[in-house]
């Protein structure tokens, strides 16, 4: 029961802009962010992988703007009277079926046409979507479209510092270099190893260690 109770301890995710470590793979998708009030149409899609930073950079984009933050599986809870002139949509490469894709084509409608800015998140190009409404597919592929590349080493490195300090894990520089040196080069990877990394040290009751990381690392790649 102790180890269940530790191993469930809640998650602190930090979602600043401070706490968004820009490097080669992702400046290109920050600046179009903060350039928000020009984009073409009033509306841009985040494109990038699992855990490549979406949601983050979404709220720091609804910091700067005040928008509402909205998950696909709620759009049609979302009524139009509480769109303000900022909204994210995220996953909304999820959205299929009349009634999200209506519901998403109202929302897109209501906020444009008070001059406002959508942002949506999304892990796929608009041109690759599986919406069937037409006039909602047209609108979606006049959006711009800002990627997230996949991880270089200083990206990385940062990604598994920021994971580790939301779960108030200790990883120190030579830890974190020696982990990505010999993972997988990826977010996922990054995010379940810190994730293994955590739970075995509350297990063992130890400080993370290079023997550890390899022994995880081992179990990962079988």
């Amino acid at each position: 029961m102790a180890e269940q109770l530790l191993l469930d301890l809640p998650v602190r995710t930090a979602l600043g802009r401070d706490d968004f470590f820009v490097s080669d793979a992702n400046a290109a998708a920050v600046a179009g962010i903060e350039a928000w009030d020009s984009w073409p149409h009033g509306k841009m899609v985040l494109v990038g992988p699992e855990a490549s930073g979406k949601t983050h950079l979404a709220h720091v984009w609804a910091a700067l703007t005040g928008a509402k933050v909205v998950d696909t599986a709620a759009l049609a809870d979302l009524a139009l009277d509480e769109v303000g002139p900022a909204l994210v949509v995220e996953d909304a490469d999820q959205v299929t079926g009349d009634i999200a894709e209506t519901a998403l084509f109202h929302l897109h409608n209501a906020v444009l046409g008070q001059g406002g800015r959508l942002l949506l998140t999304a892990r796929t190009d608009p041109s690759r979507w599986r919406v069937t409404l037409p006039d909602l597919k047209s609108r979606m592929q006049q959006a711009g479209v800002l990627k997230l590349q996949g991880p270089d080493d200083a990206l990385l490195s940062a990604v598994m510092v920021k994971l580790a300090s939301d779960r108030q894990l200790a990883l120190g520089p030579e830890l974190i270099s020696y982990a990505v040196l010999r993972m997988e080069r990826s977010f996922v990877a990054a995010r379940h190893l810190v994730e293994a990394i955590d739970s075995r040290s509350l297990r063992d009751k130890s400080r993370p260690t290079k023997p550890m990381i390899a022994t995880l690392l081992a179990e990962m790649a079988e």
